[in-house]
């Protein structure tokens, strides 16, 4: 084996160290961020709707839960779109995890 062919095969090594235990630091967990959960917006707490749906941090998902509670909640998952600070895109991103049920 020669000096380049060894210091290519050490570089590749290292970096699958680096990318395994990044894994490990950030607590990545390949089998749930495979996954999607499922969230329904009707009973949903403002805590667990800002952890769980992307663009929407406790002032939106208190928001999301008076609209709720004004409206006797969401028919269908477009609703959202009324919530003040709830665009299309952000239904979008979320909308293969919501449920109404």
């Amino acid at each position: 084996m020669n000096s380049v062919h060894k210091r290519f095969s050490s570089l590749i090594s290292v970096l699958f160290l680096v990318l395994l235990t990044s894994q490990f630091a950030y607590g990545v967990d390949s089998d749930k961020a495979s996954s999607v959960a499922s969230i329904n917006i009707n009973t949903a707490s403002v805590e667990e709707l800002s952890e769980s749906l992307a663009g929407v941090g406790p002032a939106k998902a208190e928001a999301i839960v008076a609209w709720r509670e004004q409206f006797g909640g969401f028919q269908h998952v477009e609703e959202l779109e009324e919530v003040k600070g709830i665009g299309p895109a952000i239904v979008a991103k979320n909308k293969s995890k919501i449920t109404l049920k």
